[in-house]
């Protein structure tokens, strides 16, 4: 018997028919003799319209309102399949974050969980019941406001319950039935991975793959989860992260991301003096604005410009942070660029191997692709280009790296 964490996307839930599919495969596990809990996302494109109308009322909204409205979309799924795991003779509850708790820090719309007291919810499975939980969502203790975890955060809420369960596996259930080199709508020759280090599916993550959220991996890492990625409509098997010794051979590169996502701001002539950078992103972090890829080329004059990428929905509070600090700052003009996007390689092979960053210069310089900025790690090398090439620039890398599979 195994202790199981079952987390369901959006698109695993987005109508009555799917949530009565994600009830039968749940009956399969707790019949199969394991304990069994499950988080859930709010239905697809549920989120997207809290979302949607929360910037329609007012771009700069309140946090803490924004959470209120955008926490709902769960809430509805997890009676909904409580409801259908009931009909089908299974013992379930549903669950919210602020009743298990799921206990978070007070930054609303990306909150970060603290602490889950697992407790109540152990001793609810080994009675067999089914704990029905809401992702996305939790609590902050301070004020007893409902805090949200960021988008994608359902993945989070799952990998956080099963460290505080004590789950021996966290399957994620998806619209893809496991992680491939790329994304395989653009990709059709993209390959699956059977396993992936947690190491390398955190740097893929962090720049734009979509099937884990970056924190996810992140506390999957830290606490040692045994994540496996399974497709919600096919029973095939999935990938499986791990640790990077359970992987016998590491190739060089393991997989090509990339991110829409991003948004680049310019300061024109900033005064050239200490300070001036911690300044600048002193304010980005007192609006609560992550910075990504930062570049400064400095002038003759004794000014420089500098160049970061915020997350485009973070563009406005930047842009507002830096137009009332620009009279302390001093810097000439802001200059915002939405339509670009990040193009990363990623592969702990690069630990060992010279010429990976060489490799994607000269295949994108091939295509006639222009590279804005560029940032790297030890297991990863990312560019910044114009948005309208992102598709050629992934299958010009996918191949460069002989990445691609047999052909379909």
């Amino acid at each position: 018997m195994a202790r199981i964490v079952m987390k369901f996307g959006g698109t695993s839930v987005a109508d009555l028919d799917r949530i009565r599919n994600v009830a039968t495969r749940v009956k399969r596990e707790v019949e199969a003799g394991n304990e069994v809990a499950v988080v859930v996302s709010a239905m697809a494109g549920a989120t997207n319209q809290l979302v949607k109308w929360c910037q329609e009322l007012s771009p700069l909204h309140d946090a803490r309102e924004y959470d209120t409205v955008v926490a709902t979309g769960e809430q509805v799924t997890i009676g909904l399949l409580a409801i259908a795991l009931q009909g089908i003779g299974i013992d379930a509850r549903s669950w919210q974050g602020w009743q298990i708790p799921i206990l978070t820090d007070g930054a609303h719309g990306k909150a970060r969980v603290e602490r889950i007291e697992g407790a109540t919810l152990i001793e609810r499975m080994q009675a067999g019941q089914v704990p029905v939980v809401a992702g996305f969502q939790g609590v902050e203790p301070a004020r007893n406001r409902v805090t949200t975890l960021g988008r994608g955060g359902s993945d989070l809420s799952a990998v956080a319950l099963a460290a505080a369960v004590r789950a021996d596996r966290c399957d994620i259930y998806t619209d893809v039935d496991g992680i491939y080199t790329t994304d395989p709508r653009i990709v059709p020759r993209a390959r699956k991975l059977e396993r992936i280090s947690y190491e390398e599916m955190l740097e893929l993550a962090s720049v734009g793959a979509k099937v884990l959220q970056t924190r996810s991996v992140e506390l999957a890492m830290k606490q040692r989860v045994r994540v496996q990625v399974l497709s919600s409509f096919e029973d095939k098997p999935g990938s499986l992260v791990v640790d990077e010794e359970e992987i016998v051979e590491q190739p060089i590169v393991t997989g090509i991301a990339y991110s829409r996502d991003e948004a680049k701001l310019t300061l024109r002539r900033v005064p050239d003096r200490p300070g001036i950078a911690a300044g600048v992103f002193g304010a980005m972090a007192a609006a609560n604005v992550n910075v990504d890829m930062i570049v400064q080329n400095l002038g003759a004059d004794g000014t420089t410009d500098m160049t970061f990428t915020v997350g485009k929905a973070d563009l406005a509070r930047a842009q507002d942070a830096l137009g009332r600090a620009r009279g302390e700052l001093g810097f000439e003009a802001v200059l915002a660029d939405p339509e670009v996007a990040k193009i990363s390689v990623v592969g702990v092979g690069m630990r060992s191997h010279a010429g990976v960053a060489n490799t994607m210069f000269s295949a994108l310089a091939e295509k006639g692709i222009n590279i804005q900025v560029i940032s790297t790690s030890e297991i990863k090398v990312s560019v910044l280009i114009g948005a309208e090439y992102t598709e050629l620039a992934v299958r010009a890398l996918h191949t460069a790296y002989g990445l691609d599979g047999p052909a379909a």
